[in-house]
């Protein structure tokens, strides 16, 4: 029990470092802010407050340790155990707004508009490097926001550098996307430019950093948190305030902000990332798309100079990912520098421009029309190419297709017979040859008119029906919130249902004792972490089985099996917790497929993996698939469902709405508005044909069969 609670103790005191990192704050972590306090324990957690720790208190500009607020003078002075939004967050948030007007427009309407490009109202005033001009300082060039010169890093204990030499200048209100694989060395780039690295993760640091022409050498992290805000793809480990208000105030907060001040912002921030009318939630009960969007919020609260988003959409639903990209659009028409770092490159054609980062290294920058032509290129550095780009290449078509509209019009100079799409409804002019089950299989899962809630919410599930065949591919798919990984815990067992009953290959599931639905039905958590808890990798894999009683041969059989299976066989002595996040997904796989299970659910398989990675995985479970284990994939992935499934259930606010083939799902218009998914580009240019494809080279196999 003592090492339990140590290694949850270690859990939470790393969760409350990350979270103050995304803020720029000092890491303290014996500071605890409880959504209604904050406890400063001793003058050296200044920094925790937005003060560097060295300054002494009582000085201009240094905390009040006795309060928790930063700088006299700046803001109401708070009493003993009180927070800036005790007592206001009863009332309605004003409905005000004024960051560039970038918010206003995705926020929804009637709000009005901003009086400066970055951020009307006054900025955050900490007592900084931005704040105090250097006799010596650069002439900034005009309209440079960034500039970093021969920037190289190494993190301690590793022989390899992570950054080499980088040369990047970004003008005012320039969007530039970043793209490589997994440790390609896109999150330490954005780290050193709030100095996060060196200051809160060490190593050996050369080149300089410019922000608005000033070096950033010796700044503290917490000077920087106005001037480059980042949003970090592990939400899980920046939120831990009690309420989602409180969350996005907390570094308003730490700066001494104006409490009606904050709330003008708190206010808006939480409208243009759709969580207006949740802040009284706490964070721990939001879908992992809608935490997502509480971790933008905060930052787009403190109206920083320069934004980096890191995969910022990597949880999110269709709708919320172009949500939040046309947040990023609006932030940069009104003057926002941002740096979007994704593995996606669909998601980054609007860029102005685009880098692309290997081992350490820019290997291409440009244009994305420039950049995004190269498919083979993107590929082998782990980056998704666009798919219309690569139609283009299989028909021989040079160029970069900006445009669905735009890569129709080549295509028809190329194929001026290809058939123009019927005014048909597309049930009748599109054929469905997809096989939606196996015929006359007896299912193996069984779910009759269930229905769930959580206690004290409202209900999840309702009257849900659904079987899963031997062999079947089927995917899920919805919108957060929807009840998909709800219905995954009820068909395993995790949960009970409220009404109706699950039935597990003819059995009655409430009677099964938990062995034997973990021996029928495998579940892969979206975060392999939540999984994974053993010293070593073969540990790891083994503990399934030891726990049923097989004898060591045959565990020790099975674990070479699987581990080989799944890349991972040179890594059997070693940390879960060093591995990569693919590898980790993967070892969360392989424990359990080691018990052979007869039905594997994945959650959001390749959730944060970069594209070589997604592949991999997908191949490993086309292979188990082919074998005979039915897949149940929940995902919010177009072109894994268009590539992969075979079948596609759709939910929506706890039922579900459509159950049948891909080909049928992509070609029934009313579905695709009503669970807001978007075809992958190449179907929805297919269907301006009269048909339906699915992939690039389905799409490209149709056209030449139809002659030039």
């Amino acid at each position: 029990m003592g090492r339990q609670y140590a290694r949850a103790q270690a859990v939470l005191a790393a969760r409350q470092r990350d979270h103050l990192q995304q803020h720029g704050l000092r890491d303290a972590p014996v500071a605890i802010h409880t959504g209604r306090r904050l406890h400063a324990r001793a003058p050296e957690q200044n920094a925790l407050h937005g003060a560097d720790a060295r300054t002494p208190a009582g000085a201009d500009g240094a905390p009040d340790t006795r309060t928790g607020v930063a700088g006299r003078g700046r803001g109401r002075r708070l009493g003993r155990g009180q927070s800036a939004l005790d007592g206001l967050l009863d009332a309605r948030v004003p409905a005000g707004l004024d960051y560039g007007g970038a918010l206003r427009q995705v926020g929804r309407d009637n709000r009005k508009p901003a009086d400066a490009a970055c951020g009307g109202g006054a900025m955050p005033d900490v007592k900084g490097w931005m704040r105090e001009a250097e006799a010596d300082a650069r002439r900034v060039p005009a309209g440079e926001a960034l500039a970093v010169e021969d920037l190289s890093f190494a993190y301690h204990d590793t022989a390899r550098a992570a950054l080499r030499a980088i040369n990047l200048i970004q003008s005012a209100g320039e969007m530039i996307g970043v793209m490589g694989a997994s440790g390609a060395g896109k999150s330490t780039l954005a780290k050193c430019l709030n100095r996060i690295i060196p200051e809160l993760e060490g190593g050996e640091l050369r080149g300089t950093v410019r922000i608005a022409g000033r070096p950033t050498a010796g700044a503290r992290v917490h000077q920087m948190a106005p001037e480059v805000g980042m949003v970090f793809q592990d939400f899980e480990s920046q939120l831990f305030s009690t309420t989602v208000a409180h969350e996005v105030a907390f570094a308003l907060e730490q700066l001494g902000m104006e409490r009606g001040e904050m709330l003008r912002r708190i206010g808006p921030a939480l409208e243009a990332v759709g969580l207006a009318g949740l802040e009284q939630r706490d964070p721990t009960s939001l879908s992992g798309g809608q935490k997502q969007r509480l971790a933008i919020a905060a930052v787009l609260a403190l109206r920083p100079r320069i934004i980096v988003f890191d995969e910022p959409t990597t949880d999110l639903d269709p709708e919320g990912r172009a949500e939040v990209f046309a947040l990023i659009r609006q932030l940069r028409e009104q003057g926002v520098s941002l740096l979007v770092i994704e593995h996606e490159a669909e998601e980054l054609q609007r860029s102005d421009r685009v880098m692309l980062l290997n081992e350490g290294s820019i290997i291409a920058e440009g244009p994305p029309s420039a950049v995004m032509t190269q498919l083979d290129l993107l590929e082998s550095c782990g980056v998704h190419p666009p798919g219309l780009n690569r139609l283009l290449k299989l028909l021989g078509i040079e160029g970069h297709a900006q445009s669905i509209e735009h890569a129709e019009t080549e295509i028809r100079k190329r194929f001026p017979n290809a058939p123009i799409a019927s005014t048909q409804p597309p049930s009748r002019r599109t054929p469905v040859s997809d096989s939606v089950r196996p015929p006359s299989a007896a299912p193996l899962i069984r779910i009759e008119n269930v229905s769930f809630s959580y206690p004290g919410g409202p209900r999840v599930l309702d009257g849900v029906d659904l079987s899963i065949a031997p062999g079947e591919f089927v995917a899920i798919i919805g919108q957060n919130g929807s009840g998909k990984t709800t219905l995954a815990k009820l068909m395993i067992g995790l949960l009970q249902p409220e009404s109706g009953k699950i039935w597990l290959d003819g059995r009655d599931r409430a009677t099964l004792h938990s062995a034997a639905t973990a021996r029928d039905i495998g579940y892969v958590f979206q975060n392999p972490d939540h999984q994974i808890f053993a010293a070593t990798v073969e540990d790891e894999v083994a503990f399934g089985p030891r726990n049923f009683g097989l004898a060591p041969g045959e565990i020790e059989r099975r674990c070479t099996e699987v581990l080989r299976a799944v890349g991972l066989e040179n890594e059997r002595a070693s940390n879960p917790f060093l591995l990569s996040k693919g590898q980790r997904q993967r070892l969360a796989v392989a424990s359990v497929l080691v018990l052979r299970p007869k039905v594997l659910i994945l959650d959001e398989p390749t959730t944060g993996l970069d594209y070589r990675e997604q592949r991999r995985m997908m191949r490993l479970v086309t292979e188990l698939n082919e074998s005979g284990v039915a897949i149940v994939m929940i995902t919010h992935a177009p072109w894994l469902v268009a590539e992969y499934a075979r079948r596609v259930v759709l939910m929506r606010g706890g039922r579900t709405i459509f159950d049948g083939g891909v080909r049928e799902f992509f070609a029934h218009d009313a579905m695709l508005r009503a669970s807001s998914f978007r075809a992958p580009e190449v179907t929805q240019l297919s269907r301006r044909f009269g048909t339906v494809a699915l992939t690039p080279e389905e799409m490209a196999n149709w056209l030449r069969g139809r002659g030039g």
